[in-house]
Formats: structure tokens, sequence, C-alpha cells
């Protein structure tokens, strides 16, 4: 039998409302809940949770612009002071949940448009980063390749883990397309297959425009609000093989 030579960390943002994460959870490794910002409440903070320990998932938090009229999705205008309590709240409010059912937060990972404006805008980076300050020795930031967050982010400390995106397509410059036009989403499981098998073997994401460009990944990002997000992650169960390629599962779970 052929031996795995790749393994590779899949996450997915869960806990929205959109109720597939039984199906979601055994083919995934880190999982990101949301924690009020733009949506989750207590009682799906618990279940995501359970979930996690039961699949042996990572558990990241979630946190984003103070916004559930907009699902979190556009860019807000908020004080710094604003945006540092929100965050903290949101995290904290997760926190307590995994302590009380004996687990860990594993990483932070920032919710649509704030994830956004951080990987450009430095000055809101500082902010996102002086937020998150006290979680800089225990958790892992997720950040997207090439970022503004992701440089700052080192330079001041923090561990971080380059995340792609499995079911969405990018731009020459590596920003995403935009969700309001029509390619931006990738639907099909193959074609979520070879979209991210050059991001694994040769360090390398195909642009809209087919350009082949530089890129780095330590995580695979799924939406459990994308069309057949659960077809999709059992497709890529069964054909990542194939490539000799696995789904790296947590193996500390409490």
């Amino acid at each position: 039998m052929k031996k795995n030579i790749f393994q590779i960390d899949i996450n997915c943002d869960v806990g929205e409302g959109i109720g597939n994460e039984t199906r979601i959870f055994p083919y995934i490794s880190s999982c990101n809940i949301a924690c009020g910002g733009h949506t989750g409440t207590l009682q799906q903070m618990v279940e995501m949770v359970q979930l996690a320990k039961k699949n042996g998932v990572k558990i990241g938090a979630h946190p984003s612009y103070p916004d559930p009229i907009n699902f979190g999705r556009k860019s807000m205008l908020i004080s710094e002071d604003e945006l540092i309590q929100s965050i903290q709240l949101q995290i904290k409010n997760l926190e307590l949940v995994i302590k009380e059912h004996n687990s860990t937060l594993h990483h932070i990972k920032p919710h649509g448009a704030l994830y956004n404006d951080i990987a450009n805008n430095k000055k809101l980076a500082t902010t996102f980063l002086k937020a998150i300050e006290g979680y800089k020795v225990t958790t892992v930031l997720y950040v997207p390749y090439g970022s503004v967050i992701a440089g700052l982010a080192v330079t001041k400390g923090f561990k971080i883990s380059y995340e792609a995106f499995m079911d969405r397509n990018y731009n020459d410059d590596l920003s995403l397309v935009e969700r309001f036009k029509p390619n931006a989403m990738i639907k099909n499981s193959r074609a979520v297959l070879h979209h991210i098998l050059p991001m694994i073997k040769n360090n390398i994401v195909i642009t809209n425009s087919k350009k082949s460009i530089r890129f780095n990944a330590n995580t695979y990002c799924i939406h459990s609000d994308t069309e057949n997000s659960s077809s999709i992650l059992l497709y890529l169960y069964n054909e990542l093989p194939k490539h000799s390629i696995s789904i790296k599962k947590c193996t500390n779970t409490p």
C-alpha cells in the first residue's frame, strides 16, 4: 500500500446555525467556533465543543466584528477600545465553555470582514493582536499567507498557522475573489480537490486568472455554509489518500 507522505489540517467554521456539523466533524481536524460576534449562541458553543471532543478535533475561537445583522461580512467602523472589548468578550465566552468541558483552546481565527481587513490594514491588525495578547503563548493564530497580520504576528511573538481556503478562488494578489462574484465559491468536490492539490504538493495556488502563485499553507478551510460542504469533505476523505495525503487528527483532545 502507498504510504501517506503529506499530513494536512482541515479546519471548518462551525456553530453558525447551519446544523450540519455532525456530518462535518468526522472529516476535519480543527474547528473555528462562532462565539457571539456574527452569530453563535451559548448552546451552539456547548454543542460544538462536545462534537470537537468526540471527534478528536482541535478547538478554535472564531471572533468577528460585533455585527450579527451582516453576519460579520461587512467592514465596520468601530473604535479600537470597542473592538478590543468585543473580541475579548467573544473569546472569553467560548473559553468558559471549553473549560467546563475540560478541554483547551488551540487557536484563534477571525471571521469574515475582520479576517480580510486585518490582512491588509496595519492599524487594525495591531488592534486585533492587542486584543488577543493574552493568548499569545498558549494559542495559534490562523492567518492568510503573505498578509499584514501574519508579518506583524511573527514580529510580536505570536505562533501562526498559514491558512488556505479550499472552497474559495483566489485573485493574483492572493486575496479571495469577492463573494458577490459568480466564481467566488468552489462547490464541486472534484474542483475542490484539484484546487488544493497544488497548494499541498507544490506550494502554489492556481488563481482565478490561471496564474501559478507561490503559496504556503498549514491549514485548509472549508465553510460549513458552503453548499455540499459535508459531501465535499467525505469526497476528500476518500480521495486524498490516493494522492498520498491524510488528514492529521488531534490525538490529545481530552
